[in-house]
């Protein structure tokens, strides 16, 4: 495995990470587990794999302490945050003892994971694969139901920040 100081193009991680940082990312919640045995971690790195069958990615760090909960529980649902929900982002990059304290969710109608309100939209999966890549996992999900709860503007991260396109 190279380590990303050690490539030619003369660049380390702080530069790789502000270069990438112009790319603006929508923001989700992963959250799995029932009742209150749920976990939930904040996500910028999650994508549509496939139409058929429904598959859907996220990128989870192999130092998190949520990640290998949600992998335990096989399943997750995808909260896709609204602008007005950066503090529930920030509760869920945190490393807070109970992340859910203060929010509301209903659970998942496939996975029974926590459905956050105020969420714009939310996807139901079940893990279909998870792939080594770097300090990273690709975690690929097939969709077993989603939905559109809210229409209002998404939350965006973009240059190291919170940002939103209205």
């Amino acid at each position: 495995m190279t380590d990303i100081t050690d490539v030619g193009g003369g660049f380390d991680s702080a530069r790789f990470r502000q270069v990438l940082g112009h790319f603006p990312t929508g923001v989700t919640v992963i959250t799995a587990g029932k009742g209150s045995d749920r976990a939930g971690v904040a996500i910028g790195s999650f994508f549509s794999v496939s139409l058929d069958p429904p598959l859907v990615g996220f990128c989870a760090g192999k130092q998190s302490s949520t990640w290998p909960r949600i992998r335990e529980a096989g399943s997750f649902c995808v909260n896709v945050l609204a602008d007005d929900q950066e503090h529930v982002s920030r509760a869920f990059a945190s490393r807070a003892a109970d992340k859910f304290e203060g929010l509301g969710y209903s659970p998942g109608p496939f996975s029974g994971a926590p459905l956050l309100h105020g969420a714009l939209a939310w996807i139901d999966c079940e893990i279909e694969a998870v792939h080594d890549a770097g300090d990273h996992e690709i975690v690929v999900g097939r969709v077993h139901d989603l939905g559109v709860a809210e229409e209002n503007g998404p939350l965006v991260f973009f240059r190291g920040g919170y940002a939103n396109l209205r």
